[in-house]
């Protein structure tokens, strides 16, 4: 039974990820912090729909987590490590290279359900510790997982991918992220898929 279950033993992460992103968030102040910032991001206007799919990714991680661990323990690892791969670097870089964006709109342009969710969202989650994204890099470890999962109707697997570039742009259309925050975050991934999938051994996971 002990055996069975033995994968579970990755949740014992989460506090720290959740102490690490307390500590980053509130610790570090933001004059410290390099402004991110491209061209592009000024060209992108605020849209309240792509508070879907970026509230979206909570869902989903919860979800994919919750039956990876239930049903297919080896995917559960394989995410499980991928995250630990992003959370890791993204919190060093964090760290050694302090950033924030000044991206977000001062007021929304309507007063809808989105608009509120996302007014919450900001409130609750500092301008901070931005570059790279983990909403991307977790993104990118979730769609790889999904389509790996063959026994998974095609179509099931294209449509959490697809979600999951949504959720990739939505960054940037809720002025959470820069674009530069998204593209540093495709090199994170990267290497979370390589150490995950590609190096020797990998694939001997339990």
């Amino acid at each position: 039974m002990k055996q069975k279950y033995a994968h579970l033993i990755y949740l014992l992460n989460w506090p720290w990820f959740f102490l690490m992103y307390y500590l980053t968030e509130n610790l570090i102040p933001p004059e410290a912090c390099t402004v991110i910032w491209s061209p592009l991001d000024d060209l992108i206007p605020f849209n309240q729909y792509f508070v879907i799919p970026y509230a979206g990714w909570y869902i989903l991680l919860i979800f994919s987590l919750a039956y990876f661990a239930l049903h297919k323990p080896k995917s559960f690892i394989q995410l499980s490590r991928y995250i630990i791969i992003t959370q890791v670097v993204a919190m060093t870089v964090y760290i050694l290279f302090p950033s924030c964006q000044n991206l977000r709109p001062e007021t929304f342009p309507q007063d809808t359900i989105l608009t509120r969710i996302m007014g919450y969202i900001y409130s609750t989650d500092t301008n901070t510790c931005v570059c790279p994204s983990l909403h991307v890099a977790y993104s990118l470890g979730m769609a790889s997982v999904w389509l790996r999962q063959r026994y998974v109707h095609l179509s099931l697997r294209l449509c959490i991918a697809i979600f999951c570039g949504l959720i990739c742009i939505s960054v940037a259309f809720v002025k959470q992220h820069s674009v530069l925050d998204i593209l540093a975050a495709l090199p994170l991934g990267l290497l979370a898929e390589y150490l995950v999938f590609f190096r020797k051994n990998a694939t001997n996971m339990q």
